[in-house]
């Protein structure tokens, strides 16, 4: 595929310049005639390498820009070009209005990249860290079909949907994290500054330590003596763990663990099915053909793992396969889901069908997330009873021993 600039006369008789993608100039034509334009001329783009955006060379700019900020923009740019501004003009209110000077650069570049003649979609496939595959997708296609302002608002919505359900998670754990923090915490301490206090009392009035005491006091001695051990295996443990993950074969066991891990699994599963029920409805109601919008929705939905689960899908329905039957081959769906996709292939409404879908997942990861402080709490009372019976142990048998002693 090779880029070519155009200029044509549209049905009004103006003149209209712009860039397209395709084999040939003569399938430029093509194009052009098919959108009803006159071509004028075609000309070959040289291929230019891409110089590395702002946030490519500075990847902590990416934390930078929230999702909130994205939502926003996408909601602006829907209603200014729904009224009728143009993109160029909306793009640069957007520049004056966000207070994010990261965002304002990845604005200005793509201004940039439009003055110069390219189109919206390809001058932000240059910020790939801010704007996703699926992100770019749809603003190809609202641009092609002429609804450039519903795609904004859509993606909008998505992005708004997958905020709340991430934030609804991270709300979820943190009671249960702090608990545990504060009780490795307290554990430490008292091994560390606490136990070691007994030892001199004992050596001093003759009486030996009890076994749970000579334990604790065998890891603090551990502890203090070999810190720097410690902490080059966990530093060496978690380097090797993010060294692991970057492969191709890592990434896909680590995405089907988390898929796999008790109480969070089944949060996590559903949630990514949401986001694939959502971003695919997107894509095919958006004129995305099915297989193109299987692949986009499967780079969109984060785990590498289910997305080799929709290449396969992918796969299934070019050999002929409907989609209803190449998604019962991945067994990631439930009964009832399957049910309403192949509803939706026989009455040609998969889109509304994935929609209702991503409802239904979303309706049980909310009820399982305020669930979930219920079913960590008797392990989190396991856990306390284990810390308090090593406590006792290690505390308070040896004051018992030694006020025996002392008695004696």
């Amino acid at each position: 595929m090779a880029n070519f600039q155009y200029q044509a006369r549209n049905s009004n008789g103006g003149l209209v310049k712009g860039t397209l993608s395709a084999a040939s100039s003569d399938a430029v034509l093509g194009q052009l005639r098919d959108k009803g334009m006159t071509p004028v001329k075609i000309a070959q783009l040289q291929d230019k390498p891409v110089k590395a955006s702002l946030l490519e060379k500075l990847p902590s700019f990416k934390a930078a820009i929230k999702p909130d900020e994205l939502i926003l923009f996408c909601q602006q740019m829907g209603t200014l070009l729904r009224a009728g501004v143009p993109i160029i003009r909306s793009l640069r209110g957007m520049i004056e209005m966000t207070p994010n000077k990261a965002f304002s650069k990845v604005l200005q570049s793509v201004v940039n990249e439009i003055e110069a003649g390219h189109e919206f979609n390809a001058a932000m496939k240059q910020h790939p860290k801010i704007f996703s595959q699926l992100f770019i997708s749809m603003i190809r296609v609202g641009e092609s079909s002429g609804h450039l302002d519903d795609a904004f608002i859509q993606i909008g919505e998505y992005i708004d949907q997958e905020k709340q359900t991430n934030d609804q998670v991270k709300s979820a754990l943190r009671y249960p994290s702090f608990v545990v923090m504060a009780m490795a915490g307290a554990v430490a301490v008292i091994s560390l500054y606490v136990v070691p206090a007994f030892e001199k009392v004992f050596s001093g009035a003759g009486v030996e330590l009890p076994l749970a005491t000579r334990i604790l006091m065998g890891i603090s001695t551990f502890a203090q003596a070999y810190w720097w051990l410690i902490l080059l295996g966990v530093g060496g443990a978690i380097f090797g763990f993010k060294r692991y993950v970057k492969t191709t074969k890592g990434r896909i066991i680590w995405g089907r663990l988390k898929l796999r891990t008790p109480i969070f699994g089944s949060i996590l599963l559903r949630a990514t099915l949401t986001r694939f029920s959502r971003s695919l409805s997107m894509g095919i109601s958006s004129g995305v053909p099915l297989v193109e919008s299987l692949r986009l929705t499967g780079m969109a939905v984060d785990n590498p793992w289910v997305q080799q689960k929709i290449e396969e899908m992918c796969s299934a329905i070019e050999r002929g396969e409907t989609l209803t039957r190449s998604a019962t081959n991945t067994k990631l769906f439930t009964p009832l889901v399957l049910q309403m996709l192949a509803v939706g292939e026989e009455t040609g409404m998969v889109d509304k069908m994935l929609i209702d879908v991503a409802g239904f997942y979303e309706r049980e990861v909310q009820h399982e997330i305020k669930n979930l402080t219920s079913a960590i709490e008797p392990i989190l009372i396991i856990f306390m009873g284990i810390m308090v019976l090593i406590l006792a142990f290690g505390v308070f048998l040896p004051m018992w021993d030694l006020s025996t002693a002392v008695k004696r």
